[in-house]
């Protein structure tokens, strides 16, 4: 993943794709910073790539509705414009059905231990999450887990 970022932004260059190429200047930096943050430096596998990738993904759609709603239009729409561009690298999105589904399939293996109701929502998340990350938002997830044990 990071060697395909590392590709496309020496296309992005060559092309003089302003928007395309600082995008993923900004992303390799964020992935950059993750790799270094701890006691020790590591090498981010494709699943923390991808985390990464969706944090930075979530701060532009933020940015984006605070321009919008402050009026600062020409601001959201550069905002936007990146958000597609990292929205390329990320696994394409989950539908409600799918998503439903993956948190059916975890309340009922979590339920028939014994644990139930909001109990069980840490228990939940921790079966959901795996399968979600970087194709759901963690709050609509949650909100889902809460929903579906109430």
């Amino acid at each position: 993943m990071k060697e395909r970022l590392q590709l496309d932004l020496t296309e992005a260059i060559r092309n003089r794709d302003e928007v395309k190429s600082a995008t993923i200047r900004l992303a390799l930096a964020a992935i950059k910073n993750e790799e270094v943050a701890g006691k020790e430096a590591r090498v981010l596998a494709p699943e923390e790539i991808i985390q990464v990738l969706s944090k930075e993904a979530k701060k532009r759609k933020e940015a984006a509705d605070v321009y919008r709603g402050a009026g600062a239009l020409d601001r959201a729409d550069a905002e936007e414009a990146e958000l597609a561009v990292l929205a390329s690298y990320l696994p394409a999105a989950l539908s409600e059905s799918e998503l439903s589904q993956i948190i059916a399939d975890a309340v009922k293996e979590v339920t028939s231990s014994g644990t139930t109701g909001m109990k069980a929502m840490g228990l939940v998340m921790k079966i959901v999450q795996p399968k979600t990350v970087g194709r759901a938002d963690g709050q609509e997830v949650a909100n889902a887990v809460k929903n579906a044990l109430s």
